[in-house]
């Protein structure tokens, strides 16, 4: 049997030790703590065409087969190979041994050693290596999930429809011709070869099964394995290669570029030869020279994943952007998306996050249509119903949220009157109360961009909502009802329906608690000051969950990754760590950083504390292993934690290269002794977005006791 391995070969190229590619582990978080896990994807940075493993989690049994394209976040490929000698294959488990997966390549034992299958991935387009020890007929079985299949006794071609009016085309050609073809129904086709090995290239498509085949032959000349292997090798190396670290364990490299690798997976580039499928308005458009993205599940993505693109990759970023703003127009109503994948707009979630994504964009000077935005922006936030996983138009309790500056709840036993609430997601007010709050901050900020400066003093005297579900008593965000009430008895623990969601969403009310990221100091004094403020950030981290772990989390099953009642398995909770920066106590900030990733982001099966939904949490630790990270999406200025490697080069969007020297950085020495920028003594624990992508130098002097006195007088009105 002649094999042939991708990953080996490419290793064999590489002259001079590890490259950042070779640290990437796509295992890490394979194996969930409680909800979906990470999945090995192999693609290219933001392509259309990925694929990983068709089985459930790491621990599965057998493959289902081997994929054409996942084409959504989570999902599972809409068709499926099968390579066989022992006649055709459908829906059949495949043993599996030996996988070895990288970004741009996967191999793969199957029939406990009988066989072995390769793939290496372009952009659109693929290639499939499968041979077999016994010197027998080979046969190559495709199927559709729930679209149709034909062949010309050649080549192959298949539909499949997703929803929203789009579909996914693929065309296969083998090296060489099958000797027969057998059609068993319009979603199954099968063919027999004359050897026991085969190899066939693809290419898919959203617009035609004639674009997908000009797709294939645009991008793949041969049935080449491993130099189109070695050529996506290079394409991760160039993207990864923009951050350069030394010293640090090996563990720490991993997490970092896997970490940075889970951020080019989503959203994904649809452009095909200069057009594109929109889902939004059900039509083909020309790109106009600028590529069309989907598939981004903004809630989770804009806090951490859109500022790391914005320093990387800013053209990139700026693209995705003005494929918002053509959705907005497509979809007729000029409301800004807020979950955009390939198959339309599903609002789920809560809020309108895209206009902080918009307002951190224009803040750091990227190309975008401000007054489009800004309009867009507006007419979502004031449009559409805040009511979560919803789309339709304003309600009566939109209504109630403008006039009186927040979102009614229910009392316990009160019958929901409001039909378009789900009866599963419920009202989520306090979330939609604080989300909105930033949202309409968000949205002074592009208004104040485009010159509207009434509007923007009326939206950012909405940003402060916030204030009429803040308990003094508790120093609590509480629900109310629609006639002031306070929602009681309340445990802040434990309360409300499913995931909280009667009153919060997926966590309890101490993550919720630190939800004001665009007025930190507003909401230092709501708590009585820095000292308050502190103490109460320390408890969170402190307090129990108070119950049995599986009461507490049949409630709350995205509550994991938990120290204390804090959750670093949910995005609302990435920036809580770096909060202490503001209220006197950057140390604690730094040895909450350090806890947080030596506790819940290691290179293991179960190295992600929760759902890693697109790059959200990998953002936070690729952020927090250099050093910083951009507590307030919409304000051009960084955080500082505790660098975990002693240099750190960033190869940012301006081509310049941004340097973090943590002198004597180790294990033991987490904390920030001094710090100067560019010669010159720090003043507070934050950098500017102008210093990162000015090529600025930071110097920090750490050592393995806080330094409490340091930055302990940089509180800020930032």
């Amino acid at each position: 049997m002649k094999r042939i391995y991708p990953v080996i070969l490419a290793l064999l190229s590489v002259a001079c030790g590890q490259e950042p590619v070779d640290y990437v582990n796509p295992y890490i978080g394979n194996v969930s703590h409680l909800l979906v896990p990470t999945f090995p994807c192999v693609q290219l940075p933001n392509s259309l065409l990925r694929v990983y493993p068709k089985r459930a989690d790491y621990t599965s049994e057998y493959l289902g087969g081997f994929p054409v394209i996942v084409t959504s976040h989570r999902e599972v490929s809409p068709f499926t190979l099968y390579f066989t000698q022992d006649g055709p294959a459908r829906d059949m488990r495949v043993p599996y041994d030996n996988e070895r997966l990288t970004p741009y390549s996967y191999d793969v034992d199957i029939y406990d050693g009988q066989g072995h299958v390769s793939m290496a991935v372009s952009r659109q387009a693929a290639i499939y290596q499968a041979s077999f020890e016994k010197a027998a007929p080979m046969r190559l079985t495709l199927v559709a999930k729930d679209g149709t299949v034909s062949s010309d006794g050649t080549t192959f071609r298949g539909r499949q429809q997703l929803g929203g009016g789009t579909t996914v085309y693929m065309f296969l050609e083998p090296e060489t011709s099958p000797v027969s073809v057998q059609s068993f129904t319009a979603d199954s086709v099968a063919a027999t070869f004359a050897g026991p090995s085969i190899r066939l290239r693809y290419g898919v498509s959203l617009i035609s099964e004639e674009q997908a085949e000009r797709n294939l032959r645009r991008e793949i000349a041969d049935y080449d394995l491993s130099a189109l292997a070695k050529a996506g090798r290079k394409i991760w190396n160039d993207e990864l290669g923009k951050v350069r670290v030394r010293g640090g364990s090996r563990a720490d490299k991993e997490v970092l570029y896997t970490s940075l690798y889970r951020n080019y997976e989503r959203p994904v580039c649809l452009s095909e030869d200069g057009r594109y499928w929109s889902a939004y308005d059900g039509q083909v458009h020309d790109d106009m020279g600028q590529p069309f993205y989907a598939d981004d599940w903004i809630w989770d993505t804009f806090r951490a994943s859109h500022p790391l693109r914005a320093m990387l990759n800013r053209g990139v970023e700026e693209d995705i952007l003005e494929s918002y703003l053509r959705m907005a127009e497509q979809m007729g109503t000029e409301w800004m998306p807020t979950f955009p994948g390939l198959t339309g707009d599903s609002r789920r979630m809560n809020c309108n996050h895209a206009i902080p994504t918009f307002a951190d964009a224009i803040a750091k000077g990227l190309a975008v249509d401000t007054l489009r935005a800004y309009r867009y922006a507006r007419k979502g936030l004031m449009e559409k119903t805040l009511i979560p996983w919803r789309g339709c138009s304003n309600t009566p309790l939109d209504e109630f949220y403008w006039e009186h500056g927040y979102f009614p709840a229910l009392a316990p036993g009160e019958p929901e009157t409001i039909p378009e609430v789900d009866g599963w997601e419920r009202r989520q007010p306090v979330c939609v109360t604080l989300g909105t709050s930033y949202d309409s901050w968000a949205l002074s900020r592009l208004a104040f961009a485009a010159g509207d400066t009434t509007a923007a003093a009326k939206f950012l005297k909405q940003s402060h909502f916030w204030r009429n579900l803040f308990k003094e008593e508790t120093r609590f965000f509480h629900p109310k009802d629609s006639r002031g009430n306070w929602i009681e008895p309340l445990d802040y623990s434990f309360c409300g329906d499913m995931g909280g969601r009667d009153y919060y969403d997926e966590n309890n009310g101490w993550e919720f608690r630190w939800e004001v990221q665009h007025d930190i100091p507003g909401l230092i004094e709501a708590f009585g000051g820095p000292e308050r403020f502190v103490r109460d950030l320390d408890s969170t981290f402190a307090e129990p969950l108070g119950r049995i772990k599986f009461e507490f989390y049949a409630k709350y099953p995205d509550h994991t990754g938990n120290v204390g009642q804090f959750s670093m398995a949910n995005e609302p909770g990435m920036h809580v760590p770096y909060l202490y920066n503001y209220a006197n106590a950057p140390w604690k900030t730094q040895k909450r950083v350090r806890q947080m990733l030596r506790t819940w982001f290691r290179s293991d099966l179960m190295g992600v504390p929760g759902d890693e939904d697109g790059g959200g949490l990998c953002a936070f630790a690729a952020y927090s292993l250099m050093g910083f990270y951009p507590v307030t999406p919409g304000r051009p200025v960084y955080d500082l934690g505790s660098p975990v490697f002693p240099r750190v080069s960033i190869t940012t969007s301006s081509g310049k290269v941004f340097t973090i020297l943590s002198r004597g950085a180790s294990e033991e020495n987490k904390y920030i002794q001094s710090a100067t920028l560019d010669g010159k003594p720090l003043k507070g624990p934050w950098i500017s977005d102008e210093a990162v992508m000015g090529g600025s130098t930071l110097v920090l002097e750490m050592g393995p006791k806080p330094k409490k006195d340091y930055f302990s007088a940089a509180i800020t009105s930032l």
